[in-house]
């Protein structure tokens, strides 16, 4: 359990971190990127919860809550990639430089 709780926190100060971070670029591209960055990390932030939460309890509604946070979690971070690495992709074609 304390491992869920580790991750639990490394995931909702990396999500805090991308978020604080969208206010320090003024490039808008970069702040979708950043943006989709932010949503992996929430969407392991609400799978890990949902896990950790299943474990400490083990009732039926809270596995029904769980399955609900696993859902909308996997929905995020799934999301969260395919922003990301589209964002990435179309960052590489604007500077070819870099």
């Amino acid at each position: 359990m304390f491992i869920f709780a580790m991750l639990i926190m490394i995931s909702i100060v990396l999500y805090i971190y991308y978020k604080v971070a969208i206010l320090k670029t003024k490039d808008k591209l970069s702040q979708k990127y950043i943006n989709a960055k932010s949503r992996i990390f929430l969407g392991t932030f609400v799978i890990f919860f949902g896990i950790n939460q299943y474990i400490a309890y083990q009732t039926k509604l809270i596995l029904f809550i769980s399955i609900v946070f696993l859902f909308l979690g996997v929905i995020q971070a799934i999301d969260g990639f395919k922003e990301a690495k589209h964002y990435r992709n179309e960052w590489k074609r604007l500077n070819p430089e870099s």
